[in-house]
């Protein structure tokens, strides 16, 4: 039997991969297609077939409720959707405030019920090498991470909703996400605590309110140290084909390793090396986060878990919180 997912919303456009991965798998099917918004419905090449996400949620019948509305209206969308006995799976980030997370995660335990995130990241093949080689032992015990998961900012071309209040809900929580999944995944080790963050209005002086920079200390739980920098600041036209996309660089008592994400090899230094080895990187995982949803919901082994999901949802929202009270406009 195929697993039945209706959509709600096409405001950004991460969205519109899990619907074309959905469309292509044998075993899933679209049934039913929302957008409240007259405007973006008039851009779309997609057949919408509601207007109201509570008239499909009540109508259609389905197993899965995918979310790519605009980041402030994705919380009480999914609430509902779990509210309703669906599962969820959603763009990141998955909501904008602890409250609506709060409530995401009960009624998920309450029910039984998934909720998964578009965590690409960990498709990249560079990224599966690079952790190929962290889980190997090469690097020793990791010691200190890098993380550059600079983007461009790119006004007029980002959905306008972007810069208005209350819809963004923090860059921390939007890109930082990322790497609060595949830290983990990457070392086998998991979050100490966050030590510092701090976001604050730099490109984006249109909108002073938009923290468009953000960067944060955190500790794993081996007492490794991370610094991140997840701001909006790469050159708009080349940002997501530099190598500063997402580069990563791991250091632990043997050895070194770095890489981006859309690398075709991974740099190794260990302590015995007499030069520099580039590796090449291993083949690209395409849609792992669809394909992981679906084995957990059928009851199969997944190497990315609704827990995770919400693991790392959480721990953005609260990196968030704690960059609100560190943050200044220059």
């Amino acid at each position: 039997m195929k697993t039945r997912f209706a959509f709600a919303g096409f405001r950004h456009a991460h969205i519109m991969d899990l619907l074309a991965g959905v469309s292509e798998r044998a075993d899933a099917e679209v049934v039913a297609c929302c957008e409240e918004d007259a405007t973006a419905r008039a851009g779309l090449s997609v057949a919408v077939t509601h207007t109201d996400f509570a008239t499909m949620l009540r109508e259609v019948e389905c197993e899965v409720i995918a979310i790519g509305d605009c980041y402030g209206r994705r919380g009480a969308l999914a609430i509902a959707a779990l509210s309703a006995g669906r599962h969820v799976l959603s763009d990141k980030p998955l909501c904008t405030t602890l409250a609506e997370q709060t409530a995401i995660e009960r009624l998920a335990a309450e029910r039984g019920l998934l909720v998964g995130l578009q965590l690409d990241c960990r498709d990249s093949a560079a990224f599966r090498t690079l952790r190929e080689i962290v889980r190997s032992g090469a690097l020793g015990d990791v010691c200190t991470v890098r993380i550059d998961g600079q983007h461009p900012l790119l006004p007029g071309t980002r959905p306008a909703w972007y810069f208005e209040p209350g819809q963004h809900g923090g860059t921390l929580n939007d890109i930082g996400i990322h790497a609060f999944d595949f830290l983990p995944w990457f070392t086998g080790l998991g979050w100490r605590g966050l030590d510092a963050a701090r976001s604050w209005n730099a490109k984006a002086r249109a909108y002073p309110h938009f923290h468009d920079c953000a960067q944060l200390m955190a500790t794993l739980d081996n007492g490794a140290g991370v610094l991140a920098d997840f701001s909006y600041l790469a050159p708009d036209r080349l940002g997501y084909r530099l190598p500063h996309y997402w580069r990563v660089g791991i250091h632990g008592t043997s050895g070194f390793a770095e890489t981006h994400l859309q690398s075709a090899h991974v740099t190794v230094i260990t302590d015995a090396s007499e030069e520099v080895e580039n590796r090449p990187v291993m083949e690209n995982r395409a849609r792992g986060y669809l394909d992981d949803f679906l084995r957990e919901l059928r009851g199969a082994p997944a190497e990315l878990t609704s827990a995770q999901s919400l693991r790392a949802s959480r721990l953005a929202l609260e990196a968030q919180q704690r960059a609100s009270f560190h943050s200044a406009t220059p």
